[in-house]
């Protein structure tokens, strides 16, 4: 099975064809923005974009995404993709020395002390400067739920953004939090995506 995960084709070997989404993603492509929450797709902990739509990575099937764009919260940054991107390339290359998978080498610009810095997605900048995160748990699909949101209307009502979030839950109970982080990436979108 063959399918784009954030900005890079990758080919799924050994994998049932039922075995959900989310297992290959934690699994198999070591990717822990998903979380496991309910089991059931109704928590939203899973959330994935599968074609820019916000999906529930635990109950679709791996082979519904033949030939389709997946996009996990760890590519949201086009920076952040193209180190995680070396940085899995580099532990192939050092398990299998004689193999290289052809994973860009992209290396993300870095501070005065050296310090590898990313550009966020309007909407994780949007949460870190709104610290509207606590346990952290629901965080990714919230963040997933409002990036596709934002991507088809960049402008949406706080009305909408309550629709948009209607099937994520939040135990700790951050929503106003939530809720001013959506209103911040509304305003970091309109800047550009500027922090």
């Amino acid at each position: 099975m063959k399918f784009t995960l954030n900005q890079q084709e990758v080919e799924i070997q050994g994998v049932s064809p039922e075995t959900p989404l989310l297992y290959v993603l934690r699994n198999d492509m070591q990717l822990n923005g998903p979380k496991f929450g309910c089991g059931l797709g109704e928590c939203g902990a899973c959330a994935v974009l599968i074609d820019g739509k916000v999906a529930r990575s635990c109950s679709v099937p791996v082979s519904v995404v033949q030939g389709m764009k997946v996009t996990t919260l760890e590519g949201l940054s086009e920076d952040a993709t193209q180190a995680e991107h070396a940085r899995v390339a580099r532990d192939w290359e050092a398990a299998h020395p004689a193999a290289v998978p052809g994973m860009p080498a992209g290396k993300p610009a870095a501070d005065a002390q050296g310090k590898a810095v990313y550009r966020l997605h309007p909407v994780q900048q949007a949460f870190i400067d709104e610290q509207a995160a606590q346990c952290g748990y629901c965080t990714n699909g919230m963040v997933m739920a409002l990036v596709a949101l934002f991507d088809h209307k960049p402008t949406a009502t706080d009305e909408e953004v309550t629709q948009a979030l209607s099937g994520h839950l939040c135990r700790c109970g951050t929503h106003v939090e939530i809720m001013r982080a959506a209103a911040r990436a509304r305003v970091l979108i309109a800047q550009g995506g500027a922090a």
